[in-house]
């Protein structure tokens, strides 16, 4: 595994730095190396990583890129066959990373490779960002094998079949370095929130596949960096997930989008309004005004994304997973 490296994207994380990167550190490979990329830190990860950490390469970024640039700025320093991405708050046990490599050596079309998340403070549960791998629907809701909208399933090994998805979660994400400079990495101006599918959803228009491997399983705290019900993060998740439809989407899908989720946004955003969240409804309408603003970028984008032949996308559910959940559907399996 000479040719692979784990790269962290550090954010004023001392904490989550100190509790778990002696276990990344102590899990690692033989000749798989360990870097962390601070994304211009002002706590004390930097004297952190010198004092405990001196076998592990440092990447200093002079300001906080967010979590895309920030990796496509870092990435530009480290020399791999593969980048294993990995958030600051995921425990890794022994024998959690040969099963991701193994995948994408023995299938030279896969793409990138995801393990089983799972949640550090109840194991025997999946975690948000990814469970055991991901989806969309037609109206571009992210949903998992283990998690439907807010409802998060135990793990009894339901899902513990390796199988191609729609999306691999950036929490801890195993790809090609040569498809993801290929691809021109991260969609930067994301900041934070949906890169990862954006980027999964063009390795796909370009013939490769997404792979979840359950046999590697990692565990995951979640809400390092933008805790649930912050407004920041649902502005980035409403605007991002538009950008990412815009771009990507074939033309019928876009169609339905178009005329189908303004109305379902802003009941999203009058509920926000009903919970006494004032700021969760500013920060839909700032997606939405940000989204229209952005229009000319992404009509660029959507030319090079889907001009010339793109191949054939799987792993995108042919109707609405909000209808299914309020129709009492809230499991992967009665999903699908």
């Amino acid at each position: 595994m000479h040719g692979t490296k784990i790269i962290i994207l550090n954010w004023n994380g001392e904490g989550h730095l100190a509790r778990f990167l002696p276990g990344v550190v102590a899990a690692a490979p033989e000749g798989v190396g360990v870097v962390v990329a601070d994304n211009g830190s002002t706590d004390g990860s930097l004297a952190l990583l010198a004092r405990d950490f001196p076998q592990v390469q440092v990447v200093r970024l002079d300001r906080n890129y967010g979590f895309a640039e920030g990796y496509n700025r870092a990435l530009a320093h480290v020399e791999a066959e593969y980048f294993v991405l990995l958030n600051s708050d995921v425990e890794t046990p022994a024998g959690w990373l040969e099963p991701l490599i193994e995948t994408l050596e023995r299938n030279p079309d896969v793409a990138a490779a995801a393990p089983k998340l799972l949640s550090v403070a109840e194991p025997g549960r999946f975690e948000y960002a990814g469970a055991s791998g991901g989806f969309i629907d037609y109206l571009g809701y992210p949903f998992c094998r283990g998690r439907i909208l807010r409802n998060i399933e135990c793990d009894r090994g339901q899902y513990d079949d390796g199988r191609d998805v729609f999306w691999a979660s950036g929490a801890a994400f195993c790809c090609r370095a040569s498809v993801l400079r290929e691809l021109g990495g991260f969609d930067a101006g994301f900041f934070a929130h949906m890169e990862e599918i954006d980027l999964c959803w063009r390795m796909q228009l370009r013939g490769y596949r997404i792979r979840v491997v359950p046999r590697s399983r990692v565990y995951h705290l979640g809400g390092g960096t933008l805790a649930a019900g912050s407004a920041s993060k649902v502005y980035y998740n409403h605007r991002n997930n538009l950008a990412m439809l815009f771009k990507c989407a074939p033309p019928l899908q876009r169609a339905v989008v178009a005329v189908v989720r303004p109305p379902l946004d802003l009941c999203a955003a009058l509920s926000y309004l009903a919970q006494g969240r004032g700021d969760l409804f500013r920060a839909v309408g700032r997606a939405w005004r940000d989204f229209i603003r952005m229009h000319p970028s992404l009509a660029r984008e959507r030319r090079s994304v889907r001009g010339g032949r793109v191949a054939e996308v799987r792993g995108i559910y042919r109707g609405s997973v909000v209808l299914r959940y309020l129709l009492g559907r809230r499991r992967f399996d009665k999903m699908m």
